[in-house]
């Protein structure tokens, strides 16, 4: 070992940066259950602050990560401040730092991956069965379901969303709604200025559905939360959101206590 670190020192920073690129790859691939595109590159100069574990930036780019099985990011890239970590850990195939650091980040969501994940059962358990009472006396007293959501991004922060409230024996009642997207306390996404889009609902249905709007909305406004989808040792947050196209854009910040091991 102590030779292979006197080699270090003479060739530079190729060595220690490709160990720590190498390593620092394979531990976040591991957080996701797929990945189409993952580059790590390390930052540091001199090289020979590597030796003592200081580094000036982490910089990750990644492309089609799938986190959970269920929700999908078109890409997500990060850049981390000045990291201290243990340079040994490397040589054992793992980065454990020596204190927390924090990352500024930029995560993009295709809209068809957002449909994607209004069926995943991390979402669906929070819009079906609700037992509200502003619902049950729609529904006769029986539970109330939000299901076949189809959410459309608009420009300006705007999106529509359609979906049918199933009311079990009342039947099922379309939904139809445009609301413009918001951040609160940096970690909940709010669906705010709800308004009920009468022209896409049958008349016979429109005084229930509008009704219904509103339930949907506040759902919705309860429903994300990052502090339900921090990785192990990260703790996320939102400082801005932008509808792009058919694109939804969050850049932020990350503090990161430890390298996930789990995610």
């Amino acid at each position: 070992m102590i030779g292979g670190l006197a080699g270090f020192q003479n060739k530079g920073s190729d060595w220690g940066e490709n160990l720590l690129n190498s390593v620092a790859s394979n531990t976040l691939r591991h957080l996701f259950t797929k990945c189409d595109e993952l580059e790590v590159k390390v930052r540091c100069h001199p090289s020979s602050k590597l030796l003592q574990g200081s580094i000036d930036s982490f910089n990750m780019n990644g492309k089609g990560l799938v986190i959970r099985k269920a929700f999908r990011t078109q890409e997500m890239w990060f850049e981390t401040d000045a990291v201290a970590i243990d340079f040994s850990s490397a040589l054992k195939g793992t980065i454990a730092l020596k204190q927390p650091t924090q990352a500024i980040a930029q995560v993009s969501l295709l809209e068809e991956d957002i449909n994607t994940a209004f069926k995943a059962q991390l979402v669906r358990k929070r819009l079906e069965n609700l037992t509200a009472p502003t619902l049950t006396e729609l529904s006769g007293g029986e539970p109330v379901s939000f299901t076949e959501i189809s959410l459309t991004l608009l420009p300006h922060n705007q999106v529509q969303l359609e979906a049918n409230a199933d009311l079990g024996k009342a039947g099922i009642i379309p939904v139809s709604l445009i609301c413009t997207l918001g951040v609160e306390r940096r970690r909940r996404i709010l669906f705010k200025d709800v308004q009920f889009q009468a022209d896409n609902v049958p008349s016979e249905h429109r005084a229930t559905s509008e009704k219904l709007t509103a339930v949907l909305g506040e759902t919705l406004n309860h429903m994300v939360d990052l502090d339900r989808f921090d990785l192990d040792g990260v703790k996320m947050r939102v400082n801005r959101l932008e509808t792009q196209d058919k694109t939804l854009v969050f850049t932020g910040y990350a503090q990161i206590d430890h390298v996930p091991r789990v995610g």
